[in-house]
């Protein structure tokens, strides 16, 4: 493997980074630590190992067949890409919806807070169809480069300030429990989006051709998983500062995060400007600012570019017209995600973690049939057989079907029968 092919590998990952480290990370992960201390590390390293095989599966695909995961699914049978279709359209409007308000409730503490977490959502997401008109993947990549890098370093930073610092835990405080309704409730929407949810293992294998296409490498099976798993390991890392973080300077102190989108974000802020001092106010914002707005870009660029893949293999006819209605297509279903995702939080007007916990445990329900899926497309007769996952990559594979199924089932006993 030559350096100069690895580095023209580098990139997919980073952008598949860039998309898990948001929602799962800055709110979930956050909370997980001020609610619960660090009684949840456990949930996030199980997580993160358990979903490790269907990501893996995504880039793993395209770098050994050449082909999207779509693809894939289409070989399983037609089924196989309505299922996921169906599976896509279930929660992209919701996914949309709570990374952009996540955003908005951000803006308000980077630009003024005259205008509502709603109105800057309408905001944010026309300047990043503006973005994407002109750019598209490789300005995404650029991008994506950067704000990762700030974000990881301002984190480790606030970690090591915060390990440092003392923290007055109050009198009166008792630990919640974690073992009833709302404690699983918790528990399902963390593992849902940690480190991401499993849909973005497709957007991984397409991110992966458009980048063998901008570079004109095409990246071998090591190559890609180099670049996977980077962007893997660190989002794990930085989920767990997240946690550490809310745990150290919020956890028994009597606090709780707010449902409200400005309380939220301005609390989110408070967390790194108590620790690395009132200086540090403004680089966090921006730093917490760009991690969600490349998460909202990231989500914006791959849900069309995933819907008009399902729409050509669907409709074959289509497909003969690529080349003519590709961007038509593309242009077309970023409009009704863009649209859906604003009607959605207009018409719900629900809390910002109201809305994150939805989208979720959506996800964390749906990931089971994903995996499979997944599963089937790397071990089928169109992957060549030296690309294949090797039998511990299996074993873990199917440990994490069950335990998805296993633990949905026991989520939705105990939320809608023994409640």
């Amino acid at each position: 493997m030559r350096t100069s092919n690895l580095w023209k590998s580098i990139g997919p990952g980073l952008i598949w980074a860039a998309a898990a480290i948001g929602v799962s990370h800055l709110v979930q992960s956050t909370r997980a630590g001020a609610t619960f201390g660090f009684g949840l590390v456990w949930a996030v390293l199980v997580a993160n190992l358990l979903k490790y095989p269907f990501f893996e599966f995504g880039p793993r695909y395209a770098a050994a067949t050449g082909e999207s995961l779509i693809e894939g699914y289409r070989k399983l049978g037609k089924w196989a890409v309505i299922l996921f279709t169906i599976l896509t359209i279930s929660t992209m409007f919701t996914i949309m919806a709570a990374v952009t308000i996540v955003t908005g409730s951000l803006s308000t503490q980077l630009f003024s807070a005259s205008l509502s977490p709603l109105h800057y959502s309408f905001i944010i997401v026309a300047v990043c169809i503006l973005i994407l008109i002109p750019g598209r993947y490789p300005l995404l990549d650029r991008l994506v480069k950067v704000i990762v890098v700030i974000l990881t370093i301002s984190s480790i930073v606030a970690v090591l300030m915060a390990l440092t610092g003392q923290k007055t835990v109050a009198a009166e405080f008792t630990a919640p429990p974690l073992w009833n309704v709302a404690g699983i409730s918790f528990i399902v929407a963390l593992i849902g989006w940690m480190p991401s949810a499993i849909d973005i293992s497709v957007w991984h294998s397409l991110w992966t051709l458009e980048r063998a296409k901008q570079t004109g490498h095409k990246p071998s099976v090591h190559e890609a998983l180099v670049d996977f798993n980077i962007g893997y390991v660190g989002t794990a890392l930085i989920a767990l500062l997240f946690l550490t973080l809310g745990a150290l300077v919020m956890y028994g102190t009597g606090e709780s995060f707010s449902g409200s989108g400005p309380s939220f974000a301005s609390q989110i802020i408070n967390l790194y400007s108590q620790t690395l001092g009132e200086w540090s106010r403004p680089v966090i914002i921006i730093a917490a600012f760009t991690t969600m707005f490349s998460t909202t870009l990231t989500v914006l660029d791959a849900f069309p570019r995933v819907m008009r893949r399902l729409t050509t293999t669907l409709f074959p006819q289509l497909a003969s017209k690529e080349g003519q209605s590709g961007d038509t297509l593309y242009w077309v279903w970023m409009l009704i995600v863009a649209v859906g995702g604003l009607l959605l939080l207009t018409l719900l007007r629900a809390g910002l973690t109201v809305m994150v916990d939805i989208a979720t445990t959506l996800s964390f329900l749906t990931a089971p049939l994903l995996g499979y899926l997944n599963y089937r497309v790397v071990t089928g007769p169109s992957m060549p057989m030296e690309a294949r996952p090797r039998p511990w990559l299996r074993t873990l594979s199917w440990l994490g079907i069950l335990f998805g199924i296993i633990f949905g089932a026991v989520f939705l006993a105990w939320r809608f029968v023994l409640a």
